[in-house]
């Protein structure tokens, strides 16, 4: 008997559960088709406002002049330092050969001290060597940043009436397809060199 009643009152739930998906999922139905969610209710903003522009990076490479003093006055002082190196690397590679010249005719005390200087010497080098790429390396990274900031601000006045909603610096791969309309490159390069000419003025 308590079987049956419990079958019973399984079938009863089931069945009310069904009416209750059903009511549910029916009056959802009625919902939507009162009141539909449009596109424009979600996303305001109006055709046509989104706007975007490019530059040619390797133009701004070639002719900007600001980069291209940037460009000079990293090479001279990599020279500098470089030839300082060499000078360097010159009196040590001379005191090898004198070494190995001499070596025969040297007391082996006179030897060992003499290749103990040589390392210590030939240590030197390397920690200059370090030394020197080191900052070689932190020079091009400040003045590439700084390079980065004026064209930056530039294109932060460029922008103001122009209301783009990116600029972006082109580069061979990064962009597969670019429609010429678009191209400020000109502007922006010309920008970019009166600001630079009127900041050497100044």
């Amino acid at each position: 008997m308590n079987r049956n009643f419990l079958l019973a009152f399984n079938v009863v739930l089931l069945i009310l559960v069904g009416i209750l998906f059903y009511l549910h999922f029916s009056s959802a139905n009625k919902a939507d088709t009162t009141a539909p969610v449009t596109v424009a209710d979600s996303a305001p903003t109006a055709p046509g406002s989104f706007k975007i522009a490019y530059f040619d990076m390797d133009s701004i490479e070639k002719n900007y002049d600001y980069l291209k003093d940037v460009k000079n006055e990293l090479k001279t002082k990599e020279n500098q330092l470089n030839g300082q190196l060499s000078a360097l690397k010159n009196s040590y590679m001379s005191k090898v050969t004198k070494f190995q010249q001499e070596a025969q005719t040297m007391t082996q005390e006179r030897q060992g001290a003499m290749q103990k200087d040589l390392m210590q010497e030939q240590k030197v080098i390397q920690n200059k060597e370090q030394a020197v790429n080191g900052e070689l390396q932190d020079e091009s990274f400040k003045k590439m940043q700084d390079v980065n900031r004026t064209i930056e601000d530039f294109l932060k006045d460029y922008n103001k009436n122009k209301e783009y909603a990116y600029i972006l610096g082109y580069q061979t791969g990064t962009i597969y397809y670019k429609d010429p309309k678009y191209d400020i490159t000109s502007a922006v390069l010309k920008g970019l060199n009166d600001r630079y000419k009127s900041k050497n003025k100044e």
